[in-house]
């Protein structure tokens, strides 16, 4: 549920944030250890993410970065401050950006990986096939295997010596220990045991096999095991990347450089110099440097990158342009209003990264159960070896069935199963233009039953257009738009520009000028247009100039008015000749979105502050029950209407987009703010639906239900996979290959699985 945060007294400063890149974490239970030494510190707490590999960290005043660095270090990782972005040099890419087949990191995974495959093959084969097995064999593949368990296993050796030191066992241990028994046991096997003997034969069982403990090779196992495991990393590192590339993409989107305009000339400058008032200008396929107004052209403007709209919108001077969008047409001039940190850009990669580094309710469990795992797992392996060995004395088959126990129990897929899923999900919302503020959010759209809609600038387009124009028999409609328009053009008032906008637009030639206008308040105006006196206006305005409204017109003006729109009427040389009508227009897709947010079981209810004739017409148009239409709402009030309807036992969403939405937006159990709307409505919303559509919200709801039962069939798999092999590698119902190749297939699968949230529609 949303809550607005508490302020800090006078006395209390609020606490620092800051983020840390954590190096050296291999599965969950690295993540919680460094999560835990942190929030021991007093006056920390701290979110570690395994996937994304940082730390989200609050600190009180007393505490440095340094010392949050040093506790990460005495814990046996690392941690570094991402470096801040260098405006001089915007143009330089940054290394995120090419980090995908040849980041430094995967490309020594895939040597060891490739190095270890090829030498472990021969050795699985040949322990696989007696048919194979000449005189000697088991010599060469000692000979194979050991640079496989100790140079391709280095790094879990590394990660489980540096746990020892700090007295604590993750996965690595797990592995670390299990390829180095099996491995020497075979070496013991080898050198003081039958095993070395020129003839001898081993055959491969999937479950536990009962032999002579002193003739028992364990090569395959220890080799194909670190190759499987290197497989299973190389693999999900990979997927990892792409599960972020969306991030990546967003936050290489801008421009490099911009042409700014000093003293009549343009000179190329960086982007990180542009400050807020200077004006740039922006030529046809360039894109736009940063947000700001458009002072001087005419272009269209493709925002597909950010909002997922195909299609470009129509700009011109007075008009705003969001920064990182293409200008698809003419030449553009355009103002600085936000720049660096402020900008929407900036702010939609900042929404996206904070989701990413969160955790969901759901996650938490998996990370308790995963720090304690990995002792449980060496306790359970020590009393499979122990019981088998009390109850059949075979100490082969006692330790095989150990070592299987070992390997089968890594927590990876646990660890992965909530922030690989958060990370496709969130990334590939913000190329739809669907901003999750976190990972919480998810568990609201779940509950959610009934969807509050704020009707101004939500439902409807927020500014009021020209509906429908009847004129007289004996008049011509182009003439009614142009005296009209040309009056209209000279008044603020919002019904008469949307009149004189309406009209040149229609009548598809320039407004003529008026003159002698005069204003008549609360009434229209008057004036004199191409020799003709005009009046334009209220019917009132007409009756009082003795002008009467003939039935032709009468009956639309009444029509209109009923509908909740205004009429407006025009007349000149002392007869009416016409009734336009203005309304807010309702936007082309909010029906179509109506019905969708329908089909996900969501009972629509419609706010507003307007009159209850105008929001009856609007909710009849996109098809809102009138029974669910909550008209003349003061902005104070829509709080209440929400809080009503979850006294009602409805768990409630609400979207909006202005100031006057904030509260209700905070309030609700879910809240969707229009990213076209203020500032104040985007902070209170839990989703912030970056482009103006209202379908947009069916889609944010879409996604985060699916992201969320990703996140649970993830961990359902991870759970059940462990819950049912342990007993089974308990049982010695599985050889340890075998065991390590489906430990592996665990971690792919869950990364796997989240990946395909990258096909949502």
């Amino acid at each position: 549920m949303s809550s607005t945060a508490i302020p800090p007294t006078m006395d209390e400063a609020p606490p620092a944030e800051v983020e840390l890149t954590i190096g050296g974490m291999t599965c969950a239970s690295c993540a919680a250890r460094v999560e835990k030494k942190l929030n021991r510190m007093d006056g920390v707490t701290a979110t570690v993410n395994f996937a994304t590999e940082r730390a989200k960290v609050s600190y009180a005043d007393g505490v440095q970065v340094a010392d949050l660095i040093a506790v990460v270090e005495k814990t046996g990782y690392t941690a570094e401050e991402p470096p801040p972005p260098e405006p001089s040099e915007p143009s330089e890419p940054s290394q995120e950006t090419h980090r995908g087949e040849d980041d430094p990191v995967l490309a020594a995974l895939r040597e060891r990986l490739t190095v270890s495959a090829l030498l472990a093959f021969p050795v699985v084969l040949l322990s696989m096939v007696p048919s194979l097995q000449f005189d000697n064999w088991q010599w060469l593949s000692l000979t194979l295997a050991a640079p496989v368990v100790v140079w391709g296993g280095l790094p879990f050796h590394r990660a489980a010596l540096t746990n020892a030191r700090h007295g604590a066992a993750t996965m690595d241990t797990l592995v670390s220990v299990g390829t180095l028994a099996a491995f020497g046991w075979s070496v013991w096997a080898l050198f003081w045991g039958h095993a070395g003997m020129p003839g001898m034969r081993h055959s491969f069982d999937i479950a536990v096999s009962r032999t002579d403990g002193s003739s028992a090779l364990y090569l395959e196992v220890a080799a194909g095991v670190v190759t499987f495991i290197l497989l299973g990393r190389y693999l999900e590192a990979r997927a990892k990347r792409r599960a972020g590339a969306a991030l990546r993409a967003l936050l290489h989107l801008g421009a490099k450089d911009v042409s700014v305009l000093r003293a009549g000339k343009e000179v190329r400058v960086p982007v990180g110099r542009l400050a807020v008032g200077d004006r740039f200008v922006v030529r046809p396929g360039e894109k736009i440097a940063t947000d700001g107004t458009v002072v001087e052209g005419i272009s269209a403007v493709d925002a597909s990158m950010l909002t997922g709209e195909s299609v470009p919108v129509d700009v011109t001077a007075g008009d705003a342009v969001t920064g990182a969008t293409v200008n698809a047409g003419g030449r553009l001039v355009v103002e600085a209003t936000r720049v660096g940190a402020d900008t929407q850009l900036a702010r939609m990669a900042k929404l996206v990264e904070d989701a990413q580094n969160g955790k969901a309710e759901v996650q938490r469990l998996a990370d308790r159960i995963s720090a304690v795992f990995v002792p449980v797992v060496l306790l359970i392996a020590a009393a499979t070896f122990g019981a088998w060995l009390g109850m059949t004395g075979e100490r082969t088959a006692a330790f095989t069935a150990a070592v299987a126990v070992l390997i089968i129990a890594c927590p990876c897929a646990l660890g992965l199963a909530t922030p690989t899923a958060l990370m496709v999900g969130t990334g590939r919302g913000a190329q739809l233009g669907i901003l999750i503020k976190g990972p919480e959010v998810l568990e609201s759209t779940r509950r959610v039953d009934t969807v509050v809609l704020d009707k101004t600038g939500t439902i409807t387009t927020g500014r009021m257009t020209l509906q429908e124009v009847y004129v007289t028999e004996d008049a011509d409609e182009k003439q009614v738009l142009r005296l009209a328009g040309a009056l209209e053009h000279a008044s603020e008032h919002p019904v008469a520009r949307a009149v004189a906008a309406g009209a040149e637009e229609r009548a598809g030639v320039p407004l003529p000028s008026a003159s002698a206008f005069e204003n008549v308040p609360g009434l229209g105006v008057r004036g004199t247009v191409e020799g003709h006196e005009v009046l334009v206006g209220r019917a009132r305005l007409l009756e009082e100039a003795g002008v009467a409204l003939p039935d032709e017109l009468a009956a639309p003006k009444t029509r209109a008015e009923e509908d909740g729109r205004t009429a407006v009427a025009v007349a000149w040389d002392g007869v009416a000749r016409g009734v336009l009508t203005v309304a807010d227009a309702v936007k082309e897709t909010s029906a179509e979105a109506v019905r969708e947010l329908r089909a996900l079981g969501l009972t629509p209810v419609l706010l507003t502050g307007d009159n209850r004739t105008v929001a009856a017409s609007v909710a009849r148009r996109v098809g809102i029950d009138d029974a669910f239409v909550h008209a003349e709402v003061l902005p104070q009030d829509k709080v209440e209407v929400i809080k009503r309807l979850q006294a009602e036992g409805r768990a409630v969403a609400m979207v909006g987009d202005g100031v006057n939405d904030a509260a209700a937006l905070a309030t609700a159990d879910l809240g969707l703010a229009m990213g076209t709307g203020t500032d104040a409505a985007i902070e209170a919303g839990d989703l912030t639906l970056v482009r103006g559509d209202l379908r947009v919200a069916a889609d944010a709801i879409r996604l985060s239900r699916k992201t969320l039962s990703t996140i649970k069939g993830n961990l359902v798999w991870a759970f059940g996979y462990n819950v049912a092999a342990l007993p089974l590698a308990a049982a010695g119902l599985l050889n340890p290959m075998i065991a390590g190749a489906a430990m592996a297939f665990s971690s792919v699968f869950v990364v796997t699985n989240s990946l395909r949230l990258r096909a949502f529609r």
